[in-house]
C-alpha cells in the first residue's frame, strides 16, 4: 500500500516523485520540481523508502503495448539510467487522438467498471484535459489533466454504470508540441462529444482496435489533424429552407385536412445516417439503425405538445428496415398519432409522414 512519503515511479508514464498524501484510491506525487501531480494508487509503484530522493524512471510503454492490469502484482524494478530517444514516424507527423473505454470483463458487461484511456499516436507531446457533465448541466467536470507523451497510452481513470449517467458528455481539449526540435505548430482544439451510455451494455457495440488486445468502445477525437465534431442538424431551418424553395419554383395551394392545426409548418427529419454523422467508422448496422431510432425518438418527444404538427421522416428505401422500425416504434409509443407515406412528388419515395394528435 502506498503511503505518505513513500518514494514512487509511475507504471504508464515517465517520472515520479515523494507521495504528499492520499486520498483514498488517488495518490498526489510531488516531483523534483515541486510540482505535485494527482495519479491513481494502482499506476504507481513504491521505488525507495521516506527520505530517500526520488531518482530517473522508466520510459512510457509503447503505444501498441498492453497495460498493466490493476489486480497484476506490481513488481519492483530498478529504473533505467537515462531516458531513451523518442521514435518518430512519417505518419507521426499527423495527430490522430482517440478516447476508448475498455470493459475490465467483457463477459460481464452489466456490472463490470470501465478503463478509460487516451490514445495518442502521433510523433507530438499533448497537454490535455478530459472532462465530462451530465444531461441539464451547466459545468463541466474535470477528470483528468496532464501530459501524455508521442506514441503513447495514458490511462485516465475508471468508472462503473454509476458514474455513467452523469457522463452523457465528454469533452478533450488539447495543445500538441514538441520537445528540444523544431515541428510544425498544430492548432489547439476542444473537441466535445455525446457519450451514449446505453452502449456500455451491449456486446456488440465493443469491437476490436489495433491499440488495444480485447475489446474496447471508441470515441474519435482527432483524426488526420482534424477534430471530429458530431453534426447538429437544424431540422426547422431545414424546412423553411425547402419551403422557400418550393415557393420560388412552384407555388402550390394549402390543402385542408381536418383536425390539423395549420399554424404548424411541416417538419422535416433526413434519418440517413450519413446527414446525421460525420463519419461511420467503428458502427455496425445495429448501431446505425440504433441511432436512427433514437433521432426520430428525440424529434417526436420534441413536438408532442403541438397538436396537429406534421413530421416527415426521410428514411429511404432500401431494404425498408428503418421504416419498419419506425412503424413498429410508432405503434408501441406514439399509437394516438396518425402516420402515412409522405407526398411522393415533394419527398420522393421513402418517406413517412407522422401528425402529433393527443392522446385520447
Amino acid at each position: 500500500m502506498v503511503k505518505v512519503n513513500d518514494i514512487v515511479r509511475f507504471l504508464n508514464d515517465t517520472g515520479g516523485g515523494r507521495v504528499t498524501r492520499v486520498d483514498g484510491k488517488t495518490v498526489y506525487v510531488e516531483d523534483e520540481d515541486g510540482f505535485e501531480r494527482p495519479a491513481l494508487a494502482r499506476e504507481v509503484v513504491v521505488v525507495g523508502e521516506a527520505g530517500k530522493k526520488a531518482s530517473q524512471y522508466e520510459n512510457p510503454l509503447p503505444i501498441k503495448s498492453k497495460l498493466v492490469e490493476p489486480d497484476e502484482p506490481q513488481r519492483r524494478a530498478e529504473p533505467k539510467p537515462a531516458a531513451e530517444p523518442i521514435v518518430e514516424t512519417p505518419e507521426g507527423e499527423r495527430l490522430n487522438i482517440t478516447l476508448a473505454f475498455e470493459p475490465r470483463e467483457i463477459k460481464h458487461l452489466t456490472t463490470t467498471t470501465f478503463y478509460t484511456s487516451l490514445v495518442n499516436d502521433s510523433n507530438y507531446f499533448l497537454y490535455f484535459s478530459y472532462m465530462t457533465r451530465g444531461d441539464g448541466e451547466n459545468q463541466w467536470t474535470t477528470r483528468f489533466h496532464g501530459i501524455v507523451e508521442p506514441n503513447f497510452i495514458m490511462q485516465l481513470d475508471e468508472v462503473g454504470h454509476k458514474d455513467l449517467g452523469n457522463m452523457t458528455h465528454v469533452a478533450v481539449q488539447y495543445l500538441a508540441f514538441k520537445q528540444d526540435k523544431p515541428f510544425a505548430l498544430k492548432n489547439p482544439a476542444l473537441v466535445h462529444r455525446r457519450l451514449d451510455f446505453t452502449k456500455f451494455y451491449k456486446l456488440h457495440c465493443f469491437g476490436e482496435n489495433e491499440y488495444f488486445d480485447t475489446p474496447v468502445l471508441t470515441i474519435e477525437i482527432t483524426r488526420n489533424d482534424l477534430p471530429t465534431q458530431e453534426m447538429r442538424i437544424d431540422t426547422r431551418a431545414i424546412e423553411t429552407a425547402m419551403m422557400q424553395g418550393r415557393r420560388d419554383t412552384k407555388p402550390t395551394k394549402p390543402q385542408s385536412r381536418p383536425n390539423v392545426d395549420h399554424r404548424h409548418e411541416i417538419i422535416t427529419q433526413d434519418l440517413h445516417i450519413a446527414e446525421l454523422v460525420d463519419s461511420i467508422a467503428g458502427m455496425s448496422k445495429a448501431d446505425i439503425l440504433n441511432y436512427q431510432i433514437d433521432k426520430f425518438h428525440e424529434v417526436m418527444r420534441a413536438n408532442l405538445k403541438h397538436t396537429g404538427q406534421r413530421i416527415v421522416f426521410i428514411h429511404g428505401k432500401g431494404e425498408g428496415v428503418l421504416r419498419q422500425s419506425i412503424m413498429r416504434e410508432l405503434k408501441r409509443h406514439y399509437p394516438h398519432c396518425e402516420a402515412q407515406d409522405a407526398s411522393f412528388q415533394e419527398y420522393g419515395f421513402g418517406a413517412t409522414q407522422v401528425t402529433i394528435h393527443h392522446k385520447k
